[in-house]
């Protein structure tokens, strides 16, 4: 996976280490030449420009990149502008950092849906829900356990999971699914929000676009994720 990372302070510089550590490339992009130059040597790319500037933007490889992040936390007004050219420039991915509920309700607004909010979660946390398929979110619990949100894969739509016998063939445990439900925000605008379905049982059905809660060893959850 190609990602650009734009905002080189400790969150942004963590995620950048970490997913080029997992084989990813990653291009670092930040206006401060100390944060560029810390960063050089330990992830793949690093570049330094004004990321509000269209026509400095313009020779980062928009085209050829999975997902843009934006992790400018310091300033809102830079956060936003870049944000809103991202937008413009119709990026495949974009994924905001949100600062306060207002901030966030004006990126969702603009057309963001995917939301980073370092003060309560890690870049280990995010490094792993992108690299793994299907990955909505994920918990370490300890050491390599945690329990993880996940799309329900096709195959698994309709089925019960006494019928997948996931514990069976995987050592995976269900805990829970997740409907997405509308809300209005602050702001009024409509946004998706995750209603648990209560504690699963073997007769819990699992429906398409619905989020499956799973627990386990991540190399385990890994594989029943890449096989379906």
């Amino acid at each position: 996976m190609k990602y650009i990372i734009i905002g080189l302070g400790n969150f942004g510089a963590s995620l950048a280490e970490r997913l080029t550590k997992t084989g990813n490339e990653v291009i670092g992009v930040d206006n401060k030449m100390s944060k560029v130059e810390a960063l050089k040597g330990n992830i793949t790319h690093t570049v330094c420009l004004d990321c509000t500037d269209p026509q400095a933007v313009s020779y980062l490889p928009l085209n050829d990149t999975d997902v843009v992040i934006i992790c400018i936390g310091e300033n809102e007004g830079t956060n936003i502008m870049a944000t809103a050219l991202m937008k413009r420039l119709k990026v495949k991915r974009l994924i905001g950092r949100a600062v306060s509920a207002l901030h966030e309700g004006v990126l969702e607004a603009m057309g963001v849906e995917e939301f980073i909010h370092p003060e309560d979660e890690t870049a280990e946390r995010w490094a792993k829900k992108l690299n793994l398929k299907g990955v909505i979110d994920s918990f370490e619990v300890e050491g390599n356990y945690s329990i993880i949100e996940a799309k329900v894969p096709e195959k698994f739509e309709g089925k019960s999971l006494l019928e997948l016998n996931l514990g069976k063939n995987y050592n995976v445990v269900v805990l829970t699914t997740i409907k997405i439900i509308e809300q209005k925000n602050l702001v009024g605008i409509k946004r998706n929000v995750k209603k648990a379905q209560g504690v699963a049982t073997s007769k819990t059905i699992l429906n398409k676009g619905e989020i499956i809660v799973l627990y386990g060893n991540v190399k385990n959850i890994e594989k029943l994720l890449e096989e379906n």
